[in-house]
């Protein structure tokens, strides 16, 4: 598949303008449209189903040698294989862990990375668009198929390892998670990059900035109602559902049945009594929110926090809640981590030069991520949770930053033996993070067993690490370390066999 967008010698791009000049047709109104591409390519003999988080990458090395963009690819699977190592590795390492409630550890960087990198990805996909509804009704059955099946992995059918059984209760299906919250993500960004980019040619930086300066403010709009309505919803009193007791803790106020817990307050950012909270249970319902929030990890609700334990004697009423950290609310601000994606993408189409390319990238991503600091000072304070807007800035300009750096060492240096692995992880991000980060392949591993159900393939390989180790923690540490190669490998495989799966 051919791009409009060339990386030529270091000779010639010294000798180009800043902005690309486009040819005389826009480059938004080629004779093809990208589903056209699209299909060109599925008829060929590689098997390809859609990546989730993100569309097929174009080329943006010269149409001779057609390649792709592999610093995003090595992005790609750096993310999957951050999510394998803090999932897995978390309960060992809690510091790596996501932070109970506000902070920022390794844990609550993988979900910007993912958003990030969808943002990238979808300025290559729109590039050409010719006819806009035909573009639109893609995104939308993308969308679909994106939400579905994060419904199908994250809503409570899969119990995942250690549990060999299946099946969720309809009353009780999760709505939202992790490929839900990319799917709204993915449809506001690609519907903003069809319909309010302008047409017009860009060979300087202020015709740059009047094609997406609609676009920008689209965002800096959702970044507005996401703060107005954080601190200026009224959260009232509410109760939940108590399902579960405690039989380790001697809170009296734990039992089945109603639980109340006091609010009447408006822009508390507090776990029980926020509007990110306040939106979900009025549209979601108390039932279809995730049970098992990250904030029971915290000091009030943990005696072994920061990770999981039993309740402290005199703990909160609310520390049983439920609570989705993928909602409403914060998957709108998570949105517009997608927007600076679009923005970095941007740059790869209309400039030419390496060292321009990076020089922008980074001359955006640390006022971004001094915003993020600022904020935090100010008083907004960084959770994942409720994605707050420093929260946002600072793993955004994280982001920005941590590509630049893939890219040169990839694209600009070729050092790309180091990052093979990811690399192929990342052309398959897909199918790894169903097989591995949803426990999917683990779980089937652990249906053969040996008289006992704990005795399986998958326990022994990780008690056995343990045993050579002589510690629990380190491991399990490497157990997780042999598993991401594993999925490497596996990634890899597919790759030389011309298999990419994607929706």
């Amino acid at each position: 598949m051919e791009s409009s967008v060339g990386v030529r010698s270091e000779v010639e791009e010294e000798r180009k303008p800043l902005l690309l000049q486009q040819p005389q047709n826009s480059y938004r109104n080629s004779n093809k449209s990208e589903g056209e591409e699209e299909e060109e390519n599925s008829s060929s003999s590689h098997i390809t189903i859609e990546q989730p988080e993100e569309e097929i990458i174009k080329p943006i090395i010269s149409n001779d040698q057609n390649q792709r963009l592999v610093s995003l690819d090595v992005f790609r699977g750096l993310t999957i294989a951050l999510m394998i190592l803090v999932d897995d590795a978390g309960g060992a390492f809690p510091s790596i862990n996501h932070s109970p409630w506000f902070g920022a550890t390794l844990a609550d960087f993988v979900m910007p990375f993912f958003l990030f990198g969808v943002g990238v990805s979808i300025t290559f996909v729109f590039k050409r668009i010719h006819n806009k509804k035909t573009a639109t009704e893609k995104v939308i059955i993308r969308t679909i198929k994106l939400f579905l099946l994060g419904l199908v992995l994250q809503g409570g059918y899969f119990h995942g390892r250690n549990h060999l059984t299946y099946g969720v209760d309809i009353e009780r299906i999760r709505w939202l998670g992790v490929l839900q919250r990319i799917a709204i993500g993915y449809f506001v960004a690609a519907i903003s990059e069809i319909w309010l980019v302008g047409n017009g040619l860009v060979d300087s930086a202020v015709s740059f900035v009047k094609k997406y300066i609609i676009q920008w403010m689209l965002a800096v709009l959702l970044c507005s109602l996401y703060v107005g309505l954080l601190y200026g919803l009224y959260v009232p009193d509410w109760e939940f559902k108590s399902l579960s007791t405690n039989s380790n803790s001697s809170v009296a106020n734990y039992s089945s049945g109603n639980q109340m817990v006091n609010c009447n307050v408006r822009g508390s950012l507090a776990p029980p009594c926020n509007a990110v909270g306040l939106i979900d249970r009025i549209l979601l319902g108390e039932k279809h929110l995730y049970q098992r929030p990250v904030y029971r990890r915290t000091k009030e609700c943990s005696l072994n926090s920061p990770d999981y334990g039993s309740l402290p004697p005199n703990s909160p009423g609310w520390c049983l809640a439920p609570f989705d950290p993928e909602g409403i609310l914060s998957s709108l601000m998570a949105a517009v981590t997608c927007f600076v994606g679009l923005y970095y993408g941007h740059i790869i189409v209309h400039v030419k030069n390496h060292t321009q390319r990076m020089l922008f990238w980074s001359a955006s991503s640390l006022p971004i991520l001094l915003t993020g600091y600022v904020l935090e000072v100010l008083g907004m304070p960084v959770s994942k949770p409720l994605y707050t807007l420093s929260y946002m800035c600072i793993t955004a300009g994280a982001s920005g930053l941590i590509l630049t750096m893939i890219y040169y060492i990839v694209d600009v240096k070729k050092y790309r033996r180091l990052t093979l692995l990811l690399q192929w992880m990342g052309m398959n991000a897909l199918i790894v993070y169903a097989l591995a980060a949803c426990e999917l392949f683990p779980a089937l591993i652990q249906g053969l067993y040996w008289r006992s159900p704990e005795n399986n393939l998958v326990n022994g390989t990780e008690s056995l690490l343990q045993m050579v180790f002589q510690s629990k923690r380190w491991g399990t540490l490497v157990f997780v370390l042999v598993e991401i190669v594993f999925w490497c490998l596996f990634a890899g495989y597919l790759h030389l066999r011309g298999i990419y799966v994607k929706l």
